[in-house]
C-alpha cells in the first residue's frame, strides 16, 4: 500500500485543531507523508489537486461486514436485539470464505467512498456449518484480509473469541446453539493456536477480541487477554451492550461485566470496551482508570434500541473515545460522530458536550489508536499517507464557512459528500467513483443476492 513519491495540493485540509489553506503533502515512495508545506496559494508544478476540504483518514474501529446484508430488511417491525439476532444468524449461516470474500470486499469499497481508511472487524465466523474447520483453519479470516486488501483499506482482524451461548455457571457456559458451532474453536487455548497462524502485513493487522462475557467463560478470559499482550496487539469487547447481559453476570459472578473482564486482566490501555452502554459508576471508573478505550456506534445502537452509552461519563474518566459502524446499517462515520453529540443531547436537554475537533479525532486517530494504527490519523511528517476529501460545493456543504472545516465535517457533510480518499499515498477514491471496484452498488447487489440465493 504504497507509490512513488506524490505531491498533493490541499485546497483546504484540516491539521488537528484548525484548518490551514494551501497546504502541500510530500507522500514518499513508502506511503508515507514526508513533509507537510503550509502557505502554498496555488498548486506547485506537477501536483495531484484535492479541491474541498482534507481530513485524515477515518477509522471505523468496529465492523461485522457481513451484517451489511441485513440492511433495508430489519430496520421496520417490532421486536428487540434478541430478536434481531436470530435474523442476523440466518446470515451467518450462509457464508462462505468466498461469498464472505465477495461481501466484504464490496463492504470495504463502500467504507472507502465514505472517507474510511481503515476498519477493525470484529471477526468470529470462523469454521463451516456444525463447527468443521476449513482445510485453512483461518480461510475466513484471511478471506477478510484479502477483501480489505482488494478494496484498497487497512484492517486490523479482531480475531474473535466466542465459545458459549450464554453464561451457565460460575465454571463456565453454555453449550454453543447450532448456529454459534462455526464461531467456537472450543476452548480459549485451540482459539490462540488457530489464530497464532495469521500474520501481520502492510494493510494488515492482527489483534484479538473477546466477543463478551455471554460467549467467553471467566476462567478463559484470562488466556485471551495474554495472547494480546505477548503480542501488545489491540483487544477489543463487546461490553453490557444489553442488560440482560447484565442480569446474567450478576446472578453468576456476583458482579458487573465490566467489574468481571477487569478481575481477569482484559481491560488495560490496549484494550477497546465497543458499546458500554449499560455501565454502572463504578465500571465508567474501572474502565477509566486502566485506560481502557470505548467504541460507541450511535447508529446500530439506536437501530437495535439498546440505548445511549455513557460516552461523556467515560472520556472524562479516562475513556479515550473511538467510533464504528457496527451493523452497517449505516457507513458513515461522520454521522456516527455527529449522532453521539446529538444523542447526548437529546438524553441531557443540553447542547455542545463535545467540540466539533474532539468527535472529528475520535472518528480519526483515536479511532486508528484503537485498531493498532498509532502512525494514521494525522496530517503531518512521519504519518501514513491516508487521508480523505470532502466537498465543500454539495447541497449539504455550500455556504459553510472551510475555516470551520470540523465544524462542518461533523455538522454538515455526510460520505456521500466524499470527493478522494487516498491510502499510502494512492488514490482509492478519485472524484467520488472507487479506482480497485469499479461498480460497488453492482458489487454490493450481487453479494448479498448470492447470500439469498
Amino acid at each position: 500500500m504504497s507509490a512513488r513519491g506524490t505531491t498533493y495540493w490541499l485546497e483546504h485540509a484540516w491539521l488537528d485543531s484548525y484548518v490551514e489553506p494551501g497546504v502541500t503533502l510530500d507522500v514518499g515512495g513508502d506511503g508515507r507523508i514526508a513533509a507537510v508545506r503550509t502557505g502554498a496559494d496555488s498548486p506547485p508544478p506537477g501536483a495531484e489537486v484535492l479541491r474541498g476540504l482534507t481530513l485524515p483518514g477515518l477509522a471505523n474501529t468496529h465492523s461485522h461486514a457481513f451484517h451489511r446484508a441485513l440492511r433495508g430488511t430489519v430496520q421496520v417491525g417490532s421486536g428487540t436485539f434478541w430478536t434481531w439476532r436470530e435474523i442476523m444468524y440466518s446470515v451467518a449461516d450462509r457464508l462462505t470464505p468466498d461469498t464472505y470474500h465477495a461481501l466484504a470486499r464490496a463492504v470495504y469499497a463502500e467504507m472507502a467512498l465514505a472517507g474510511i481508511t481503515a476498519v477493525g472487524e470484529f471477526h468470529y465466523v470462523h469454521h463451516a456449518p456444525g463447527g468443521t474447520p476449513y482445510a485453512d483453519p483461518n480461510a475466513m479470516g484471511e478471506a477478510l484480509v484479502e477483501a480489505a486488501a482488494e478494496a484498497g483499506i487497512r484492517i486490523t482482524l479482531l480475531d474473535t473469541a466466542y465459545l458459549a451461548a450464554g453464561l451457565l455457571d460460575a465454571r463456565g457456559g453454555q453449550a454453543p446453539n447450532r448456529h454459534q458451532l462455526r464461531f467456537s474453536d472450543g476452548t480459549a487455548e485451540a482459539w490462540a493456536t488457530r489464530c497464532s497462524v495469521l500474520k501481520d502485513r502492510d494493510h494488515a493487522r492482527i489483534g484479538a477480541a473477546v466477543h463478551s462475557v455471554r460467549a467467553v467463560p471467566a476462567g478463559q478470559l484470562a488466556t485471551v487477554a495474554r495472547w494480546a499482550e505477548e503480542r501488545r496487539a489491540p483487544l477489543h469487547v463487546h461490553l453490557s451492550e444489553q442488560t440482560a447481559e447484565n442480569d446474567a453476570c450478576l446472578a453468576v459472578h456476583g458482579r458487573t461485566p465490566a467489574r468481571l473482564l477487569a478481575d481477569h486482566g482484559v481491560l488495560g490501555p490496549r484494550t477497546t470496551a465497543v458499546h458500554a452502554t449499560h455501565l454502572t459508576d463504578e465500571d465508567i471508573a474501572l474502565l477509566g482508570r486502566s485506560g481502557t478505550g470505548t467504541c460507541m456506534c450511535p447508529t446500530t445502537e439506536r437501530d437495535l434500541a439498546d440505548g445511549i452509552g455513557p460516552a461523556v461519563a467515560l472520556q472524562k474518566a479516562g475513556s479515550p473515545l473511538s467510533l464504528g459502524s457496527d451493523s452497517h446499517a449505516v457507513v458513515d462515520l461522520l454521522e456516527e460522530a455527529r449522532a453521539m453529540e446529538l444523542n447526548e443531547r437529546l438524553r441531557s436537554r443540553t447542547r455542545g458536550h463535545w467540540t466539533a475537533a474532539a468527535l472529528l479525532r475520535a472518528a480519526s486517530a483515536d479511532g486508528h489508536a484503537a485498531l493498532g494504527w498509532a502512525d494514521a490519523g494525522t496530517l503531518e511528517a512521519g504519518a501514513l499517507a491516508d487521508f480523505t476529501t470532502i466537498a465543500l460545493d454539495s447541497v449539504r456543504t455550500a455556504g459553510t464557512l472551510p475555516r470551520l472545516g470540523a465544524e462542518t465535517a461533523v455538522f454538515a457533510a455526510t460520505a456521500a459528500d466524499v470527493r478522494h480518499t487516498v491510502v499510502g499515498g494512492r488514490h482509492v477514491v478519485r472524484d467520488g467513483a472507487h479506482t480497485l471496484v469499479p461498480d460497488v452498488p453492482r458489487a454490493l447487489a450481487d453479494a448479498v443476492e448470492a447470500l439469498r440465493a
